[in-house]
């Protein structure tokens, strides 16, 4: 009977209280986008980050910002970390990631010009072979490459 009741005033409710309702329900999560960028000669393009656990090296992207479309953010991500322009290919694939409440939307891209660090974050942006990645990268960043490469 209270499920009922409930249910009715739900449906009842103005839109802006039901969205209220889901917001306060809801866990919040956030939402990255990443680039996986291989170049004419089939390098892929890594960054040596200078606050990232492990080896320090990674595919570029980052955080998305509120209102940003996915592909804005993957653009703008990699002018502010190398300063680098790309032709987007799409979407290769999203994956979630439960433990840290993340969405993660990676992209296939080429690049446009020459990736040169812009700032403190970025210490180092390096084309490599896909059989030769350094020794640093973690097996997740590899997965990453890979999945994007099928």
């Amino acid at each position: 009977m209270l499920k009922r009741t409930f249910a009715a005033l739900w449906r009842r409710a103005p839109k802006w209280a039901r969205r209220l309702g889901v917001l306060l329900a809801e866990s919040p999560f956030t939402v990255t986008a990443g680039a996986v960028v291989i170049d004419s000669r089939d390098r892929v393009l890594l960054l040596h980050h200078r606050f990232r656990p492990g080896g320090g090296w990674g595919i570029p992207g980052g955080f998305m910002r509120p209102r940003e479309h996915a592909e804005e953010a993957v653009r703008r991500e990699l002018r502010e970390e190398v300063g680098l322009e790309i032709d987007v290919a799409g979407v290769a694939f999203i994956r979630t990631l439960q433990k840290y409440r993340q969405v993660e939307i990676i992209f296939r891209c080429a690049p446009k010009g020459i990736p040169i660090p812009q700032g403190f974050e970025i210490d180092r942006a390096e084309w490599f072979e896909l059989n030769s990645l350094p020794d640093g990268l973690s097996e997740d960043q590899r997965g990453l490459i890979r999945r994007a490469e099928e």
